[in-house]
């Protein structure tokens, strides 16, 4: 039982507690669960319909690590731009910059399972957002973060927000929501219990 309309380039917080509903939200925007009743639409395309369209404007950075642990972190990155077929130079200065602003350029060639757990999340992110999508969905992308790591985060979803893209965050924290976010909706079994600024 949701009902929401989120602007393009709005950067939208969803909340609530564990169990709420904020992920399978998510997950059928995404196309990756199939909802029992309603409708859902991204930029104008049917998520039942329209699902291939659909994915490629959208990057996703699952509350669970998307990384391969046995590639380093470079290689990681690598792998998700060729699955975008993403152009090898563009590739490459995309990769540097972002391994750049989450600061993992030192760690770069250092196998993921080297990583520790807020490493691994901020190279989730990376992966989420290789091909420059225009509409983001982070699910807890700070979790287990120190607070520098953090802050690197935040900084770089502004610059997002402020290049026009529509970003989807859940979050725990609520420092996290009002500093980044423009509107939030409060989830909690499945209702959406509130929403505003």
């Amino acid at each position: 039982d949701v009902t929401l309309q989120i602007a393009k380039g709005e950067l939208f917080g969803l909340l609530g507690p564990n169990g709420a509903g904020k992920t399978t939200v998510i997950n059928i925007l995404c196309g990756l669960i199939k909802p029992t009743k309603g409708s859902a639409t991204v930029s104008n395309y049917d998520v039942h319909r329209e699902n291939t369209k659909i994915k490629e404007l959208i990057g996703v950075c699952p509350q669970e690590t998307a990384v391969y642990p046995h590639l380093n972190g470079t290689e990681n990155v690598e792998l998700f731009g060729n699955l975008h077929t993403m152009k090898k130079t563009t590739l490459k200065a995309r990769r540097d910059m972002l391994l750049e602003k989450m600061g993992l350029t030192q760690d770069a060639k250092r196998k993921a399972d080297k990583y520790s757990g807020g490493m691994n999340r901020r190279v989730s992110l990376i992966l989420a957002l290789i091909h420059d999508p225009q509409i983001a969905f982070l699910d807890e992308p700070t979790v287990a973060m120190d607070p520098q790591s953090r802050h690197a985060v935040w900084d770089y979803i502004k610059e997002l927000k402020k290049e026009g893209k529509t970003i989807i965050l859940t979050t725990h924290y609520m420092e996290e929501a009002e500093a980044l976010c423009d509107r939030v909706g409060i989830i909690d079994h499945g209702k959406l219990i509130a929403l505003g600024s």
